[in-house]
């Protein structure tokens, strides 16, 4: 498997950092368990991280020295990774018919079959995990060649594409890829025809729909 969409450099340093929102880093692990391209990142972030750590002095580290931490980690991570030995395949969960990826297991089960999806609205139905923190994490399914409403973010949304595929003004999302957006994003995702698109989606705040007709609707599906 080869993701064409990867997780934000800004991601990457706080999840190397332990410090994303619970349902964003199980989504960002999920991403991280089949593309090498990201855990690189990862294991350079906590590498440079670690280094300039060590070179701090032992007196408490304050919030400007931590956000100029946090800055030459991210730079360092726009550099080209150096050249790493082939790790190995871990596209086994987008191959098995039926297993989740490993980092769902705990929310939503290990069977693709065993799901108990229930209906949000035409085309489309979500299992909501319960036991996260303050944020959501779901597993969408959305038909194929539907539209979802044209939205944006109240904070950050995080989506893996398990299964089936979207575009959008973003681009072409398929199993692998991860669409990592913030709030100065407003797209509208369409699947493509022949089949359903199945993705899990971390969200920090609730979405933001122009539309009057989904922002009625909103507080029923809770997004």
């Amino acid at each position: 498997m080869n993701p064409h969409h990867h997780l934000d450099p800004s991601t990457v340093v706080s999840y190397a950092a332990g410090a994303l929102a619970v349902e964003v880093a199980i989504v960002a692990a999920t991403h991280l368990e089949t593309c090498a391209h990201c855990r690189a990142r990862v294991d350079e972030a906590e590498r440079v991280g670690g280094q300039l750590v060590e070179q701090q002095q032992p007196a408490a580290v304050d919030a400007a020295r931590l956000a100029g931490l946090r800055a030459s980690i991210l730079e360092r991570l726009d550099e080209p990774p150096a050249p790493a030995a082939a790790a190995p395949s871990r596209a086994a969960p987008y191959e098995d018919d039926d297993r989740l990826p490993t980092p769902l297991h705990a929310y939503f089960g290990t069977s693709y079959r065993a799901l108990k999806w229930r209906w949000m609205a035409p085309g489309v139905h979500c299992i909501r995990a319960a036991n996260t923190g303050k944020g959501s994490l779901l597993l969408l399914k959305i038909g194929p060649g539907r539209s979802m409403p044209v939205h944006s973010h109240g904070g950050t949304e995080l989506t893996q594409i398990l299964r089936g595929a979207y575009h959008d003004a973003l681009g072409h999302f398929a199993p692998g890829d991860v669409a990592d957006l913030d709030s100065d994003v407003e797209h509208q995702p369409v699947t493509v025809p022949g089949t359903a698109c199945i993705c899990v989606s971390a969200l920090d705040a609730p979405l933001r729909f122009p539309g009057w007709f989904a922002r009625k609707l909103q507080p029923l599906f809770k997004l």
